[in-house]
């Protein structure tokens, strides 16, 4: 149905608290940027750059209008991600994977099972009946990987998959998909690298938890970037600081390492110039990688040393 300036419906009289018109897709954010094309109002994750101003979504999808081809202009992210059809994806696949490995571990004997010993996040330790060395200082690093993915209790797993679906969808659609990939494995590469480097070298570790982490402090970085009420994430995150310090059995350092990875990759993925967006991505990616590695290098060398 048609609108003509002034009706209800229009998203640009809707008035923000601060006097400003609302985003036309997001009525709640108020704006003070319009798309040079249509006069949308238009807010940071909907505007996309032209030659002259912003342009909408739609009026990109329905010719660039900047002299190049619209597909070069496409609707983009906050990070500079192309928008998915479904922004849950990757964080299905991601719940998928850590629900495979648990059942399989249930299936093979539970606590028991011969997969936790083979995948579990060790430094260095004798294998009991078999009589020799196992470990990350053994040269066994997919352990930093794999323990990532593995849990062997209902609570610990339920807990942390209900945290993957609530903060994994708004950083996917926020980030992009191949984005939230790399801050989801870096987060959790980040907490099993300091749990190597801090904690007992025969202290064994597991659970997705680093990686939850990292994804809870992208959501405040994130939500810093977008000028949102951070009172309900600092909330969140200031208990679950409290519960990884004060609750027995917990891997302390792979929450505090996956919290402050995730943050630093996602405020160099928010925060990264929009001409050099793809560059800043890959070399915070990379340097972050580095960094993980050099931790992972030195801790071995005073495991093997």
């Amino acid at each position: 149905m048609d609108q003509v300036p002034g009706s209800p419906q229009e998203p640009r009289d809707a008035q923000g608290d601060n006097g400003l018109p609302g985003c036309f897709r997001h009525p709640d954010r108020p704006t003070g940027i319009r798309c040079t094309r249509c006069d949308k109002p238009i807010c940071p994750e909907c505007m996309i750059s032209a030659s002259v101003g912003f342009q909408c979504p739609d009026c990109v999808r329905s010719g660039s209008g900047t002299g190049r081809a619209a597909q070069t202009t496409a609707p983009r992210t906050i990070a500079g991600g192309t928008i998915a059809a479904d922004p849950r994806l990757i964080t299905k696949i991601l719940l998928g994977l850590n629900v495979a490995v648990f059942v399989a571990v249930m299936a093979t004997g539970g606590a028991l099972s011969p997969l936790v010993n083979q995948l579990d996040l060790i430094g260095l330790a004798a294998e009991p009946g078999r009589y020799h060395l196992v470990g990350v200082a053994e040269g066994e690093w997919y352990r930093l990987l794999t323990a990532m993915f593995l849990h062997q209790q209902i609570a610990h797993i339920a807990f942390n998959m209900l945290s993957l679906w609530w903060l994994g969808p708004p950083l996917e659609a926020a980030l992009g998909r191949a984005r939230f990939i790399a801050l989801y494995l870096l987060a959790g590469l980040g907490g099993s690298a300091l749990s190597y480097f801090l904690a007992a070298q025969n202290q064994p570790s597991l659970g997705a938890s680093g990686a939850i982490f990292g994804l809870l402090g992208a959501t405040a970085v994130l939500l810093r970037r977008l000028r949102y009420d951070m009172k309900p994430v600092l909330i969140l995150l200031g208990l679950n600081l409290v519960f990884t310090f004060l609750w027995p059995n917990i891997a302390w350092q792979a929450h505090v390492g996956g919290l402050v990875v995730g943050a630093a990759v996602a405020f160099g993925m928010v925060h990264a110039p929009r001409d050099r967006r793809t560059l800043v991505h890959i070399a915070t990616c990379a340097v972050t990688l580095l960094a993980i590695g050099a931790v992972v290098w030195v801790r071995t060398l005073q495991l093997v040393g």
